[in-house]
């Protein structure tokens, strides 16, 4: 079967390109916070539970933002699909 017939591959492209954008999503925020934030005297540093403003944003609330984020693209847009041929018979 031709890659270019075969539906699984443009889901699988889909899916690899939504990865894609979860990963970017997730250095974006981390890097924005932990250098927009972090830049500066550490007696200048806002706190949020013991740590860091900086720390706490990107990696504590980058973290529960990245689970929310996979859940909801699991759920909702991620599709199953068969790994064998169609119409070929299993081999015994």
């Amino acid at each position: 079967m031709d890659e270019k017939e075969d539906k699984r591959f443009q889901i699988a492209h889909r899916e690899a390109l939504i990865g894609i954008a979860l990963v970017l999503i997730n250095f974006v925020w981390w890097y924005g916070f932990a250098f927009g934030l972090g830049d500066g005297p550490v007696s200048d540093y806002e706190w949020v539970l013991g740590m860091p403003a900086w720390f706490f944003y990107s990696c504590i609330a980058g973290f529960l933002l990245m689970i929310g984020l996979v859940i909801v693209v699991v759920k909702f847009m991620l599709t199953d699909i068969p790994f064998d041929e169609e119409g070929e018979e299993s081999h015994e």
